[in-house]
């Protein structure tokens, strides 16, 4: 599979009051963070149309979430991006086991229960940086960051690898 199919989720902070939208490529693991005020689907069209900008049109080809209220502008992304959005049957966490194993490792870096609201969109590019360079078991002990660029260039599209690196 190449670059371009996505798995997204919401991780909620105290009091379900902040949240951190996370999207992760299924190919290469390549992870962005994104800091959302709240968990609403306003903020999660906003959040998500912002990350996913940037991207080559070829790099948005679809995205895998859960039946989360968050994604009930989910119309309105798929506008904005051109992508396909499909949705997890409930209770089915193992439909998007990449989110999920990479939520269980974020967890290093955001506790559950903690005040995800004070965090800058900065400091999370930190924490997806650090993530995107860890190098990964099932990647053949490359990072993120290494196998997406590798996949970006088989695909045909230019990226920066400084970008990708967090350089």
């Amino acid at each position: 599979m190449l670059a371009g199919h996505w798995e997204g989720d919401l991780i909620k902070g105290a009091g379900n009051r902040s949240a951190v939208g996370t999207l992760i490529d299924r190919s290469t693991l390549f992870l962005m963070l994104v800091k959302m005020d709240d968990s609403t689907a306003e903020a999660a069209l906003r959040g998500y149309s912002a990350a996913f900008a940037p991207l080559d049109p070829e790099l948005l080809k679809t995205l895998t979430y859960d039946q989360g209220k968050e994604m009930a502008l989910h119309k309105e992304l798929a506008k904005a991006t051109g992508m396909r959005i499909y949705f997890c049957d409930p209770h089915s966490p193992w439909q998007r086991g990449i989110c999920e194993n990479t939520s269980g490792l974020l967890r290093q870096y955001l506790p559950k229960g903690a005040d995800l609201s004070v965090l800058s969109q900065r400091q999370l590019d930190m924490i997806a940086i650090e993530m995107n360079n860890r190098p990964r078991k099932t990647l053949g002990w490359r990072t993120p960051a290494q196998v997406f660029i590798e996949n970006c260039k088989k695909q045909g599209i230019e990226i920066n690898p400084a970008v990708a690196l967090g350089l």
